[in-house]
C-alpha cells in the first residue's frame, strides 16, 4: 500500500468511498444528500491543507484530508479526517493514513492535532486514535444522530506533536 497526494484523476475512486461513508450516516456528520461536487469541495483541501489517497495496485483503498484546525491564534493546531473503503477496512489502511497525517502535521510545524467530531460509537476509530496517543478531552452529548443507535456523543480528541 502506498500513500500519495490526491490528484483530480483520483476523484472517480474517492467519491464512491466518500458517498458510502456519508450515506451510511454512522461516522461522519456530513449531509447524505451531498452531490459529488459538494463533497469534493469539502473533502479536497486547498493549500496549505493536504489531501491524500492510500492505494494498492492502482485501486484507492482510502483517503485523508488534513490542515489547520482553526485560523489565526489557533493555526498551530492541525486536524485531519479519514475514510476507508468498506472492502479495505481492517487491513491497516486507516492506521497508515492517520500515521501519515501525524507525520505531515509534525513536518509542517504544528504543535498538536485535534479531531473535532469523532462519533463515540465509532469504536474502531476511537481505539485507533487512542493507540496513536490521542485523548478524549471532551464529549458533546447526543450531538450525532446515528441511524440505529439514536443520538450519540461526539468526542473531541487531541494529541501533542
Amino acid at each position: 500500500m502506498r500513500i500519495r497526494e490526491f490528484t483530480e484523476a483520483d476523484w472517480d475512486q474517492v467519491w464512491p468511498i466518500v458517498e458510502d461513508v456519508i450515506t451510511a450516516q454512522e461516522t461522519f456528520p456530513y449531509d447524505p444528500a451531498w452531490t459529488s461536487e459538494v463533497a469534493h469541495d469539502v473533502w479536497v483541501e486547498r493549500a496549505p491543507g493536504h489531501t491524500v489517497v492510500a492505494e494498492e495496485d492502482g485501486k484507492v483503498l482510502g483517503t485523508a484530508k488534513m490542515g489547520t484546525n482553526r485560523p489565526g491564534p489557533g493555526s498551530h493546531v492541525a486536524t485531519a479526517s479519514f475514510m476507508v473503503a468498506a472492502h479495505a477496512r481492517g487491513r491497516g489502511v486507516g492506521r497508515a493514513l492517520a500515521e501519515y497525517a501525524l507525520d505531515w502535521a509534525s513536518r509542517q510545524g504544528y504543535a498538536a492535532m485535534q479531531f473535532n467530531a469523532v462519533v463515540e460509537s465509532n469504536e474502531g476509530a476511537v481505539e485507533l486514535y487512542r493507540r496513536l496517543g490521542f485523548a478524549v478531552i471532551g464529549t458533546v452529548p447526543e450531538a450525532f444522530a446515528h441511524p440505529t443507535l439514536g443520538r450519540v456523543g461526539l468526542h473531541v480528541m487531541h494529541r501533542r506533536l
